[in-house]
């Protein structure tokens, strides 16, 4: 397991200012990018057993993140 962050400026540096632009002008992408945030957050303080889970939860959490994650590249790369 990897104990890094997997903030959205990291995963797409080349679109941090776009992504800074949508969040203002599109209530969507803002609710996407809350909702990545506070998931990813969730598994990395689960990572770091700061706030450890089962197994399966934090599975579960990856893979929404993942999900939210090619949601949010959708719509970058459309931008």
């Amino acid at each position: 397991m990897s104990h890094t962050p997997h903030e959205l400026a990291e995963e797409f540096p080349d679109k941090v200012e776009l992504m800074s632009q949508l969040k203002q002008s599109d209530a969507h992408f803002a609710r996407l990018a809350d909702e990545y945030h506070e998931i990813n957050r969730t598994v990395h303080r689960a990572e770091a057993n700061i706030e450890p889970m089962e197994d399966l939860a934090e599975g579960e959490l990856r893979k929404k993140r993942a999900a939210l994650k090619d949601e949010i590249w959708a719509i970058l790369s459309k931008a």
